[in-house]
């Protein structure tokens, strides 16, 4: 099944993408919905709002399978290819009753104090290793605005990469710079969203500028109060039927499918 990496510049909108894109998919297929930004809104787009103990501060998980406590000293052995094979079932959150959709919060490490290579990271990239090579669910990760939780052969088993991006030169910016480290590790396919436009102006200024990058849009989504609404109301989009902006995923959402680069 196809493994989709969801990433942009915070507040474009990504979260609102992915959690709509893995409803939508998971009225046909099995889903799996990864968390891996480090805000951990995807549960609340989804219109889930028990409060979740992300897997990095899962203290007693992290020791039993590397054998180290998370933040151990510099130097102590621990385990590099834990046991995680049961962790996506046994971890996950069912969004509906059927288990279509799962959700995994992974969290992020702290590196000012562990540095990147500690046993939570481990068992974290560990996780998504096993995710994305063995799964045979569709796998949706809403992802920080780079590639933090993707080694380079997890990397070249993501199908496609979306970058979401709004009418701005951050934004913009932003997206070059997450094309350049996702073509370093390997992801082949990357595309962008188009967020948030509201004028034939916006739309046609943010088409320039990622023509000059080169990166190909897969779809684009107005501007809809009916996102606002579905964020303080604390619901998913797919709630609200009337919303322009559901339209225009549920079209996303077909052009994955059919995408061939």
């Amino acid at each position: 099944m196809t493994k989709i990496a969801i990433t942009g510049k915070g507040g474009v909108g990504k979260t609102t993408l992915s959690g709509t894109l893995a409803c939508l998919f998971s009225q046909t297929y099995k889903v799996f919905a990864i968390d891996a930004d480090p805000d951990m809104n995807l549960a609340s787009s989804l219109g889930i709002h028990t409060k979740i103990t992300p897997i990095s501060k899962m203290r007693d998980l992290i020791k039993e399978r590397t054998g180290a406590e998370p933040g151990s000293s510099f130097g102590e052995v621990f385990k590099i290819n834990p046991r995680i094979s049961d962790l996506p079932e046994s971890l996950s959150i069912n969004y509906d009753e059927e288990g279509k959709l799962k959700l995994l919060v992974m969290g992020t490490v702290d590196k000012g104090g562990e540095g990147c290579i500690c046993p939570a990271s481990v068992l974290l990239k560990a996780l998504m290793r096993n995710l994305i090579l063995k799964k045979d669910e569709m796998i949706i990760l809403d992802m920080e605005a780079g590639v933090e939780h993707l080694g380079r052969k997890t990397a070249e088993a993501v199908d496609i990469m979306i970058i979401v991006v709004e009418p701005g030169l951050k934004s913009l910016e932003t997206a070059e710079r997450i094309k350049r480290l996702a073509r370093d590790i390997g992801i082949k396919e990357i595309v962008c969203v188009v967020n948030k436009i509201s004028s034939l102006d916006e739309d046609q200024f943010v088409r320039s500028k990622l023509e000059d990058l080169g990166i190909k849009i897969i779809g684009t989504i107005p501007r809809d109060p009916l996102v606002v609404k579905a964020d303080m109301e604390g619901k998913a989009l797919v709630d609200y039927p009337d919303s322009e902006a559901l339209a225009a995923i549920k079209n996303i959402s077909k052009n994955i499918l059919e995408w061939e680069g």
